[in-house]
């Protein structure tokens, strides 16, 4: 008889930068930059030739976006007027790269808090929105600092890569390929945050995650069963980020505002909340979970009207945050590490039975679902 295997979260990680963003420190950098902007360019201003910029403040943040501090690798660059952006010194080739560095971090913690040594993991997924090169794969760097046999490579899905990496790592144990698998997610995001945009230069930060993904057989206990997995994709532009190594020679190109992050927020909520909720609410119902008695929903991190609303349409009330906490007003968005962050310090509460759902959404338009039980 074929064996089954049944694929658990054995374990999280997290690391998290030393440095931290205030609101209040960000809107002093941007509303500086914006006043250097319009006096250098006070003549075309007048002249009609130029809108003057706007000035950012503490309240438009936080009313927007519920965002109030983020994490960054690389603070007095992004804050310095001049720059507004991250300068991390280029590294050498035999040097270990900062993706790398931080993914290992987040995996190391996953790993001591599974009472796994690297040796048993078969793989590592490197699940993230920006890889800082195109090859090497980040995740056989990740492999090969950690010390894992197997194999390993990278996976982009935007906001979604982490829960899209979760299934790709149950798939591989449910058909028997693994029996532990790291899905590794180093988000560096303010490498593509333009923080000379008033609408989204508040909006991401930096942070590293791992999930351990094993087969039950050989889980530590407590872990979380993965009741069911499901993922979607939808094309549109509304979120969209054009660098790339086609346009990196274009001179004219250097500083274009789409080579970072552009988005049309309006647009994005307006059409992922009910993608988001319907596509929850039909796996559930596949699942035969009601929706209703979940204990905890661990949603993406990227705006705290949104995930009211999702909330709110799943739960069937408007959740509380024991119910649906948040990780955004101190880490920002944080991409595909969003919803992990919000389950890695909010889960060790729930009892053995207790459903939840790990959910993100994103570019693409991408959504991942991942509904996990509190196994003891």
């Amino acid at each position: 008889m074929k064996p089954t295997y049944h694929p658990v979260i054995s374990a999280t990680g997290l690391y998290t930068p030393a440095e931290s963003i205030s609101n209040a420190e960000l809107v002093e950098s941007f509303n500086a930059f914006v006043v250097r902007h319009n006096s250098a360019n006070s003549a075309a201003i007048e002249a009609g030739e130029m809108e003057a910029l706007q000035p950012s403040s503490v309240e438009f943040i936080e009313k927007a976006s519920g965002i109030k501090a983020r994490y960054v690798m690389s603070k007095d660059s992004v804050l310095d007027p001049s720059t507004m952006e991250p300068r991390m010194a280029e590294r050498g080739d035999d040097e270990m790269s900062i993706m790398a560095e931080i993914g290992i971090k987040a995996a190391e913690q996953a790993l001591e808090r599974a009472g796994r040594d690297a040796a048993d993991v078969d793989a590592v997924l490197c699940a993230a929105s920006n890889m800082q090169r195109p090859y090497p794969a980040m995740a056989i760097e990740i492999q090969q600092g950690l010390g894992i046999e197997g194999f390993a490579f990278d996976m982009n899905v935007a906001c979604s890569s982490a829960t899209f990496g979760i299934q790709t790592a149950a798939d591989y144990v449910r058909a028997g390929n693994a029996k532990s698998v790291l899905v590794v997610s180093p988000e560096i995001t303010s490498g593509h945050l333009n923080w000379r945009d008033r609408d989204s230069h508040f909006i991401f930060g930096d942070v590293a995650t791992a999930v351990l993904v094993e087969d039950s057989s050989i889980a530590p206990r407590p872990h979380w069963d993965i009741v069911g997995t499901k993922l979607k994709t939808v094309f549109s532009n509304n979120i969209r980020n054009n660098f790339g190594f086609l346009n990196r020679a274009a001179p004219e190109t250097k500083d274009a505002p789409d080579k970072l992050f552009v988005q049309e927020g309006r647009k994005v909520f307006k059409e992922v909340v009910p993608m988001v909720s319907a596509l929850i609410l039909e796996e559930a119902e596949r699942l035969q979970i009601d929706p209703l008695k979940l204990r905890r929903l661990w949603l993406h991190q990227a705006n705290a009207g949104m995930n009211r609303l999702i909330a709110q349409r799943v739960l069937g009330h408007e959740a509380n945050d024991d119910e649906s906490p948040t990780v955004l007003d101190t880490y920002g968005n944080t991409s595909s590490a969003g919803s992990i962050i919000a389950f890695h310090l909010n889960s060790d509460d729930l009892d053995a039975g207790d459903e939840g759902l790990i959910c993100s959404f994103g570019a693409g338009y991408s959504v991942g679902t991942v509904f996990v039980k509190r196994h003891a």
